[in-house]
Formats: C-alpha cells, sequence, structure tokens
C-alpha cells in the first residue's frame, strides 16, 4: 500500500514527522550529556523502534564531541502477535548478537503502554550485568501502565489509542508512515 492507499483509513493525525523529529532531537540532546565521552550500546526493539532507534543514533551522534563509540543492536520480541492489546506474555524472538556484559546500555523502545515488554528486557539484560542500563520510549500510555518499569528517557505522551505510524503497526501494516496516527474503526474489520 502507498502512503495515499492508507489514508482512508486514518481516523487522525497524533504527531506530525516534524513534531517526532523534534521529540528524537530533544532526546538525543539529554542521552548524549549523559554519555559524553561513554561507549553506548543501543540496542532497538524489533520491528517498531526500528526507525527511531536509527533516527535517535544518529541525532546523538550529531551532539557528542569528540570520539564517542555508539554501537548498535536488535532484539525482537512479541506480545501482540496481530491482536491491537498486549497479550502481557512476551516472548523472545531474536537476542542481541553481541556481549552485553560491562556495557552501557540503552534500550529503545518505540511505545510503552502496560510495561509488560519493557519490564521483561529490563530484567533480561539486567541479569547480564551491564555497567549502565537505562530505558528509551518514543511514545507513552501511562494510563495502561499495569508494571512500574524505570524509563529514563520518555518521548511524549499519546492518547489513550490504538495508534500506528513510525514504527507501530496493525497486522503489520502503516510501520512505514512518516507520522503518528489513530486509525478509523473501520480498519479493524478490513
Amino acid at each position: 500500500m502507498t502512503l495515499n492507499a492508507y489514508e482512508p483509513t486514518i481516523e487522525r493525525t497524533l504527531a506530525s514527522r516534524e513534531e517526532i523529529a523534534a521529540t528524537v532531537a530533544r532526546l538525543a540532546d539529554r542521552i548524549a550529556a549523559d554519555y559524553a565521552g561513554k561507549p553506548l550500546l543501543l540496542i532497538g526493539v524489533l520491528k517498531g523502534a526500528l526507525h527511531v532507534s536509527v533516527d535517535l543514533a544518529r541525532e546523538i551522534s550529531r551532539r557528542i564531541d569528540g570520539p564517542s563509540e555508539i554501537r548498535m543492536e536488535y532484539i525482537c520480541v512479541s506480545s501482540y502477535g496481530n491482536a491491537t492489546r498486549s497479550s502481557g506474555e512476551v516472548r523472545l524472538l531474536k537476542d542481541v548478537d553481541r556481549e552485553t556484559a560491562g556495557q552501557n546500555v540503552l534500550i529503545i523502545e518505540d511505545i510503552i503502554d502496560n510495561g509488560h515488554t519493557l519490564a521483561y528486557l529490563r530484567d533480561l539484560f539486567q541479569r547480564r550485568n551491564p555497567a549502565t542500563l537505562r530505558s528509551c520510549v518514543l511514545f507513552d500510555k501511562p494510563y495502561r501502565r499495569l508494571v512500574n518499569v524505570p524509563v529514563e528517557y520518555v518521548g511524549m505522551t499519546v492518547p489513550d489509542e490504538f495508534v500506528i505510524g513510525y514504527g507501530l503497526d496493525y497486522q503489520e501494516l502503516y510501520r512505514n508512515l512518516p507520522y503518528l496516527a489513530q486509525l478509523k474503526a473501520s480498519a479493524f474489520s478490513s
């Protein structure tokens, strides 16, 4: 589907491309300040955090003076399947390839709602003895939180709606939208 083909199924735009870019830049400012002169291992959570992890890595690199080691890894977990709500059961589909012990690890998530996925990932990496472990989420739904999980870097709070775009999907569609949107109710029955 082309981007224009998605338009009839979109209820409204929640965050424009420009708003997302500004949020990523703000997050990068804070992260770069916290990790200046230190090596950093970014771990993006697939599939949703692919866009934000790449954009964030670029922005962090632009803000760090002098040599700084930034590495990227990806992990893939699932808690949604094709549903619109998380099952709460997190399954590890692909682990990272690099050793994380002794590393400054930053987990990058697209969205946090109930907190189960991020709690699972923080526990997984904490057991691997990183030097530091922090989390960054672009979109936050705090009213859905079932698990109290620390998030050191939060981009923006989004409404209590099923959201798509900028990496977030519905049945593997809409990830390529450059903005965040809400689907029309009729799109769920298509």
